[in-house]
Order: C-alpha cells, then sequence, then structure tokens
C-alpha cells in the first residue's frame, strides 16, 4: 500500500493499492481512506445541543472522550433517514477533534489501484462532487471517495463577523 497523493491538476503521483471503508448513504456508496477511520459505530446516544446547527445531530460519549456527531444526510441536503431506521458512525478526525459521521450503513473494505482513481465527473451529483476527492468505477456504480476536510470544512463559514 502507498500514499495517495493527488496534485493541483488531480493527477496522481503514487501508483500501488489504496484501501477504503466503504459506507452507503442515501443510496450512494462513498469510500472513505481506511486509514483515516478511527472506529465505526453501531447506532449511539447522542446528546443534543442547543442552539447548534441542524445539521450537528449532538455529541456521544466515545471512550471518556467528546465527539461531535454529524447528520451527514442533514450536512448534504439529503432527506433524513426512514422513520424506524438509525444511523451508523464513522469516526474521524479533523484538525485534531474526533467527529462521529453519521451514515446508513458501514460496508467492507476495498483495496483499489491508484491507476484507476479518477477526476469527478461532471455529471456526478453536486452534492458528492462538493465533498469527494475523485471516483473509482467498481462494477455496478461510482465509488466517491470522501474528502473528510472539505465535509467538515465548516467552521470558518460560521464564525462571527
Amino acid at each position: 500500500m502507498s500514499d495517495l497523493v493527488v496534485r493541483d491538476d488531480l493527477s496522481l503521483v503514487a501508483t500501488g493499492t489504496q484501501d477504503f471503508v466503504t459506507v452507503r448513504l442515501a443510496g450512494q456508496t462513498l469510500g472513505i481512506p481506511v486509514l483515516g477511520v478511527h472506529d465505526v459505530l453501531n447506532p449511539q446516544k447522542i446528546t443534543k445541543i442547543p442552539l447548534a446547527p441542524e445539521w450537528v445531530s449532538g455529541v456521544l460519549n466515545l471512550r471518556g472522550k467528546i465527539v461531535t456527531a454529524i447528520d451527514l444526510r442533514q450536512r448534504l441536503g439529503l432527506p433524513p433517514l426512514e422513520q424506524g431506521k438509525q444511523s451508523m458512525s464513522v469516526v474521524v478526525e479533523h484538525n485534531d477533534e474526533p467527529y462521529s459521521l453519521q451514515i446508513d450503513t458501514v460496508g467492507e473494505v476495498l483495496s483499489l489501484d491508484d491507476q484507476d482513481f479518477e477526476r469527478n465527473p461532471v455529471t456526478l451529483d453536486p452534492r458528492w462532487r462538493e465533498v469527494s476527492r475523485g471516483i473509482y468505477r467498481l462494477k455496478n456504480e461510482l465509488l466517491p471517495i470522501l474528502d473528510v476536510d472539505k465535509l467538515l470544512r465548516f467552521e470558518s463559514s460560521n464564525k462571527a463577523a
């Protein structure tokens, strides 16, 4: 396994394979680099935070550490999870803080060849394109690779003037 280095022009520098944890969200499979995933959690008790943005579900306690839970459906403007279904979580880190990304389900770990990595196609749904590093073409679907930094880059846009 080698590190995937994406230059500004989105060309690959390294060759080899990358491992991704696959997750499902609103019928779409997404990939998260396996080295960026700290934990995969079953449904957790989440404590609401008054006055938090609507896409912040609240916080949860993970082995004594407070983790902010992000509702990815809300964050990306997708419809809420069906009534009675519970979301799972993938814990990632951004700016040295843990975040629990609420997803529908966790899939498998895929090892994909760097040479098959492509830039986002213009036809990719804008919601996915906005938070994706690029894609892999799987047998039956596209696999956008989630860019956690882009997804969680909300703090700079919400600061008071």
